[in-house]
């Protein structure tokens, strides 16, 4: 009696639901990157540690990291301001501004990297007024910057902002009322509350900033040892029909990518048992 009366489950059973999913991980996942290691297997240790020391590579690498990590950091302060404006106050255009907080998820990247070439280049609607100052943005480092920039804001707003949302205004109140000043109440109420979801959009800006491609070659010079991404000297490895070289580069960014996403993970860790204290 208890079997017939047993709540049936929507989905399929465990057996096959393991099964399906462990299939789909295969093919999407695992199958491309054992592809990736097995061809980088092929070189010894020497020529892995030839192709990923060498100069052109190492450069590429100071820039792609160094870039996103910028790009994350600016993400970090002017993303907590664009969420707390959009949660804390009204302002006309207010939905406009929220829509285009997303615009980067929806707009192609090469889309992007051409309009922002076109903005920021000395005779664009913006570059023809650095460009008297001495500033230029297009085609060198400073546009890869805006490029990454760019792409990686949403991350952090869209983190940050519904955790903002759900804090309680009375706490504020309460500080408020017991003495403490607005930057007291920032410090001490608001800030240990966002920072897991602060440090988690920082993380994921981070993480897509060093692997964009699309709109970064557009506005970059992808000049080798200047402006030359580590994703575009991947490219041009299987341009050369240098797979081996491109799969070592790429498995050094694969093990990168992969730190941080294991630390994204023990960021949430951490913000879950924050909340449950």
């Amino acid at each position: 009696m208890n079997l017939f009366f047993r709540r049936r489950s929507v989905i399929p059973g465990f057996g096959l639901t393991l099964g399906f999913t462990l299939l789909y991980l295969s093919v999407i996942v695992l199958a491309p990157l054992s592809g990736l290691l097995f061809k980088t297997a092929s070189l010894s240790w020497a020529q892995f540690w030839g192709t990923i020391g060498s100069p052109r590579v190492l450069a590429s690498f100071r820039l792609t990291f160094g870039a996103a990590l910028i790009a994350a950091l600016v993400n970090g302060v002017f993303g907590l301001l664009v969420a707390w404006v959009l949660v804390r106050y009204k302002v006309p255009g207010k939905r406009l501004v929220d829509a285009l907080v997303d615009l980067p998820f929806a707009l192609p990247t090469a889309v992007a990297g051409i309009t922002l070439a076109g903005l920021y280049s000395s005779n664009g609607w913006i570059g023809r007024f650095l460009e008297p100052l001495g500033i230029e943005v297009a085609y060198t480092r400073s546009g890869i910057v805006f490029a990454l920039i760019f792409v990686g804001l949403p991350f952090v707003v869209r983190t940050v902002q519904p955790v903002l949302a759900d804090l309680e205004l009375e706490l504020e109140e309460a500080a408020a009322c017991l003495g403490a000043n607005r930057w007291q109440t920032f410090t001490r109420v608001i800030w240990p509350s966002i920072t897991p979801a602060l440090l988690t959009g920082f993380s994921l800006s981070y993480a897509r900033a060093i692997g964009e491609y699309g709109s970064v070659i557009f506005i970059a010079g992808n000049m080798p040892m200047v402006s030359e991404i580590t994703p575009l000297l991947i490219i041009t490895k299987l341009e050369q029909y240098d797979y081996a070289g491109a799969t070592a580069i790429a498995s050094v960014m694969l093990a990168f990518s992969f730190l941080i996403l294991l630390s994204i993970n023990l960021i949430q860790w951490w913000s879950r048992r924050h909340i449950e204290r």
